[in-house]
């Protein structure tokens, strides 16, 4: 599930007045280990009570923007295939 998705259910709870904690029991009993932390559903849960609507990250400076695609999948695999010892580095310029 992406963050995204735990967020839109984090909001849909806590709209129904469901206390952090128990949103956090109900993920973590369905997702485990890959559900948010406590803390995270916490600060969510407060920050849509707060009046917060939007479920994705803000933009944050200094932070790069990359997307993954089947165009940039099959670009990187191009290149390693025609050099195997090539280095992250080297693939992200």
């Amino acid at each position: 599930m992406s963050a995204e998705n735990f967020r839109f259910y984090i909001k849909v709870r806590t709209a129904l007045n469901i206390q952090a904690r128990i949103i956090h029991d109900e993920l973590n009993l369905v997702y485990g280990d890959q559900a948010p932390s406590l803390r995270t559903v916490e600060r969510w849960s407060k920050l849509f009570r707060d009046g917060r609507e939007e479920i994705e990250d803000e933009a944050r400076s200094g932070r790069p923007i990359t997307e993954t695609t089947f165009e940039n999948i099959e670009r990187i695999r191009f290149l390693i295939d025609d050099d195997p010892y090539l280095t992250i580095e080297e693939l992200e310029y």
